[in-house]
């Protein structure tokens, strides 16, 4: 399965133009302590945990269909892992590359 990715500078483009939905799926604690804002973003949290185990059904109406939905972790690993098990439930899921770390980078340097 191949996946949709986004880098940090795309995304930066992007959310100066449309909302995006943007789920982060590191623990809460981390959510918490640093996530994206902005106000195009829709910032969402499910660890990655609910996600990779498939219990986070419950949690499925939060997730919209059809929109794309920017995954994101600390450096990509599992949001990779957490799109996949999302696309074969249909949503339409992008890998932040690099992650958070790479985001934060990104920033900095901007």
């Amino acid at each position: 399965m191949v996946l949709n990715k986004i880098t940090p500078k795309e995304l930066y483009e992007k959310m100066k133009q449309e909302n995006v939905t943007l789920l982060d799926v590191r623990a809460e604690e981390k959510y918490k302590a640093y996530h994206l804002e902005g106000s195009n973003i829709e910032s969402l949290n499910i660890p990655k945990t609910h996600i990779l185990n498939h219990t986070f059904d419950a949690k499925t109406d939060s997730l919209p269909q059809g929109k794309e939905i920017i995954v994101a972790c600390t450096t990509g690993n599992s949001a990779a892992r957490c799109a996949a098990v999302l696309s074969k439930k249909e949503f339409n899921a992008t890998v932040l590359v690099g992650g958070i770390t790479a985001w934060k980078e990104f920033i900095r340097n901007k």
